[in-house]
């Protein structure tokens, strides 16, 4: 992959690269390690909503996971089916849940007890019946980083265990609303199936304290939040997902719902989109030398926001040549613009291309015109 982008020549810089073979292949190996099971995909569209990638996956007949009313219209006009959108997120406004009536979405994931009042009333006003899932939270820690942990007790998402009969409770005095599922996430960027295994014997209990009030449920929603390897993109282009689908279907009380949801992000589209960039210049400090980049926070915040490390690569230089310590840092006046320190890469020059690689996830979709930049284009190769 990166000896084609090489090849493409002249290139308009910063812009995202993104190989659609790639991820036709990861959509597939998903399916596979599903193997006709009961499983239905809801991906995580915050990890990349370019409408190119999502048409892609629409097309494979996946579902949309959404937090805001501009994701379901974009989700809807890249061919998403209504239905097969879930609306989750802890800030809905009166209006996207309006938007979300309207168009008939499959269900809102509900992240507290006063959202579940608030979706109960406005539905209620509009004479509609409002499809809902509980998010519990199951306080179980998915050991990554504590911005991306979205499952222990002190985190916003989600409502409290011990709030569950409170919560059924609300949902009991609302004709306007319909129980359709349980919704679970317990973090992104999970290297081992262990934290799904713990959360399917937590699921299980839950779910039965739902059953025992007389509710059943249609779907259980596991949550995405499988991990890549961001060291060695090439060794691992696609991830290995039957463990973790294994340890949800191997564990997860079925006789609880008809089928389960997860939502995988990250793990679909973060390997095939590479961050080009151009060096603008070597700088030669006393003790370091910086690569100073023609892209930078605003184009990849995940260094800067969560201390990210992407593989980097020079994809101008030949094999064999010299290898050097640099610090590699974009042009936004931030002392946090940095992409990587001591980075070891072949002796760099003014005019370089710049790989950032394993940037499919949260690159574009998180860019920004900060210092009045513009947004970067994009590149799709077949």
């Amino acid at each position: 992959m990166i000896s084609t982008i090489a090849k493409l020549g002249d290139l308009n810089t910063p812009c995202y690269f993104y190989d659609m073979t790639l991820l036709r292949r990861t959509i597939a190996s998903l399916k596979e390690a599903i193997d006709n099971r009961p499983i239905h995909v809801h991906y995580a569209m915050k990890a990349n909503s370019n409408p190119e990638i999502l048409r892609a996956i629409s097309n494979a007949g996946f579902g949309a996971d959404c937090v805001s009313g501009g994701e379901i219209r974009l989700a809807l006009k890249c061919g998403f089916k209504a239905a097969d959108i879930s609306y989750a997120g802890v800030g809905k406004t009166d209006d996207e849940i309006n938007l979300g009536l309207e168009c008939g979405i499959g269900c809102f994931i509900v992240e507290s007890i006063e959202e579940l009042a608030m979706i109960g009333d406005i539905s209620a006003t509009r004479g509609a019946k409002a499809p809902v899932a509980l998010r519990i939270n199951p306080d179980i820690d998915a050991h990554t980083h504590h911005y991306i942990t979205t499952g222990l007790k002190e985190n916003k998402f989600g409502i409290d265990m011990r709030l569950l009969d409170k919560a059924i409770d609300t949902l009991d005095r609302y004709q306007s609303l319909q129980l359709k599922g349980l919704h679970f996430h317990i973090g992104s960027q999970i290297l081992t199936p262990e934290p799904f295994v713990e959360l399917c014997h937590r699921v299980n209990r839950l779910s039965k304290q739902i059953t025992s009030h007389g509710h059943n449920l249609e779907f259980i929603d596991t949550g995405g939040g499988f991990g890549i390897d961001y060291d060695d993109p090439d060794a691992n282009p696609i991830p290995d997902f039957k463990p973790f689908i294994d340890a949800i279907m191997d564990n997860l009380d079925m006789s609880l719902c008809n089928y389960v949801i997860i939502e995988p992000g990250r793990s679909l589209v973060a390997q095939c989109g590479t961050l080009l960039s151009h060096v603008i210049y070597v700088k030669e400090g006393i003790e370091k030398k910086f690569i100073i980049l023609d892209a930078g926070m605003n184009n990849l915040i995940r260094p800067a926001l969560y201390g990210a490390h992407h593989r980097i690569e020079n994809i101008s230089t030949k094999t064999g040549t010299t290898y050097e310590k640099y610090d590699v840092v974009g042009p936004i006046c931030e002392s946090s613009d940095i992409f990587a320190e001591d980075e070891n890469l072949p002796r760099t020059r003014r005019g370089d291309i710049i790989a950032i690689r394993s940037a499919g996830a949260y690159g574009e979709t998180m860019s920004s015109t900060y210092n009045s930049r513009p947004l970067q284009s994009f590149i799709l190769k077949d």
